[in-house]
């Protein structure tokens, strides 16, 4: 398959999700480029930000996985361009 690269961003509205999210990242890590968060603890909200090198199915399982936890919201970026 393909790979492309993709643009994921996570907002956990409780930092309780963490743990599991940062649990399923762990899993991806291989293909994971960058990593970036920001913390915003007066807000209640955490970002996280994550550019991923994989098939365009594997990162939908990703942020499918992502997206189905509890006060996690994800976003996702497919770029149009395939990469070797």
């Amino acid at each position: 398959m393909e790979k492309r690269i993709g643009i994921v961003n996570i907002v956990l509205y409780d930092i309780a999700a963490a743990k599991q999210v940062n649990a399923l990242l762990s899993s991806y890590s291989p293909h994971i480029l960058s990593r970036s968060g920001l913390p915003l603890r007066e807000k209640g909200i955490y970002i996280i930000n994550i550019i991923i090198e994989q098939s365009a199915d594997e990162i939908n399982s990703l942020t499918g996985k992502l997206g189905r936890l509890q006060n996690v919201e994800v976003k996702c970026l497919l770029t149009k361009v395939h990469c070797e």
